[in-house]
């Protein structure tokens, strides 16, 4: 299988179909089928197929403000751009009004990621030919500068929803574009490690929640801090919020999960690997503020996706009574066999369950 910066591509489909359930539609079954040498080609099939899709269903359209000259007042009148038409001898009214529009920022983003990938050497010509067809579909659309979009402030709601994956694609191939030669071109930079730490912990999120549906809770849950009485609202609003990656329930037995995916994976000094201090420090206070009764039902787990150093944290201790592990996830083999570490750690945390669909995307 091909790999990308380690990773079989294969499996960062996979992985993917996980982190967007739209993938697993009859639409993608040929990008399911194929195999890629290049994430961007990657990219660009998943692309192709998601806006041909979107267009039968009919692009998300906003309302716009109109300026135009019409015959008749529709909107408001502009006094001034009236009065000039008259001077000019046109018997028009200069007229604002909104419409709905296909040409925001969404269908610009999309059409933005197709043109960069139409200019990439990576992307096969079958699906350069592909991604050309739905380009004609967003003929009446700008393009965007990458730079200027501001993907933390993009919010979903109702009417664009269908859009979450095919925006995801686009973060991946617009974000961290490294400039061409060429003036005004760009290059896509490889999948980075804050992109693949991104879809890891989406993937791994949504693997337990698919294939264990025993668990009565699998979800990014915020922890309250363990304060002594008498701590004011005033003082709390300074402490960071925690934020989990993951938390795990069966009945009173808690996990909280934290992945992890860099490039090394414990830090050297010396000869000597160690896990990273400021991972075990995070890990260490989720569970201590979780279990504030200290009933030791409740346990860590640092979860790395597997680079290719030679040495990898697999390890378990106690701390006044809670587990508390690191392990890894090796991304390079075949997928049931990362489905089976995963459900590995589910059985180590709260023994054998059934379990719905174990293995397969």
């Amino acid at each position: 299988m091909i790999k990308d910066k380690g990773i079989w591509i294969k499996n960062i489909y996979y992985m993917l179909t996980y982190a967007f359930q739209v993938l697993r539609q009859s639409d993608f079954e040929e990008v399911a089928a194929e195999e890629f040498d290049q994430t961007a080609d990657l990219f660009a099939a998943i692309l192709a197929k998601g806006i041909a899709r979107q267009v039968k269903q009919g692009l998300y359209r906003e309302y716009a403000v109109r300026q135009k000259d019409l015959p008749a007042l529709k909107g408001k009148l502009n006094l001034y751009g009236t009065i000039q038409n008259h001077w000019q001898g046109k018997p028009r009214l200069a007229c604002e009004f909104d419409e709905l529009s296909e040409n925001n920022q969404w269908n610009q983003i999309l059409k933005t990621a197709v043109w960069i990938l139409l200019k990439e050497p990576a992307v096969k010509q079958k699906h350069k030919a592909e991604l050309k067809k739905v380009l004609l579909y967003l003929d009446g659309v700008d393009r965007i500068d990458p730079a200027k979009i501001r993907w933390d402030q993009l919010h979903f709601q109702r009417n664009n929803q269908n859009y979450r994956m095919l925006i995801h694609i686009c973060y991946f191939v617009l974000d961290g574009l490294l400039p061409a030669a060429e003036q005004g071109r760009y290059k896509i930079a490889s999948f980075t490690e804050k992109h693949m730490e991104q879809l890891f912990e989406r993937f791994v999120l949504e693997y337990f929640r698919r294939h264990h549906p025993y668990l009565d809770e699998v979800k990014r849950a915020q922890i309250p801090w363990n304060l002594d009485d008498g701590a004011g609202e005033s003082m709390i609003r300074f402490l960071p919020a925690m934020q989990t990656d993951m938390t795990l329930r069966y009945k009173e037995q808690v996990l909280i999960v934290d992945t992890k995916y860099y490039s090394h994976t414990m830090q050297s000094q010396y000869g000597n690997h160690k896990l990273h201090s400021g991972h075990l420090y995070q890990i260490f206070t989720y569970v201590k503020n979780r279990d504030a009764e200290n009933t030791g039902r409740v346990s860590g787990l640092l979860l790395y996706a597997k680079t290719e150093e030679a040495i990898a944290p697999d390890c378990e201790f106690s701390f006044g009574g809670n587990r508390i592990s690191a392990r890894t996830l090796d991304l390079n083999r075949d997928f049931r066999e990362i489905a089976g570490q995963l459900d590995q750690i589910a059985r180590a945390y709260f023994g054998e369950q059934e379990l719905r669909e174990p293995f397969g995307p």
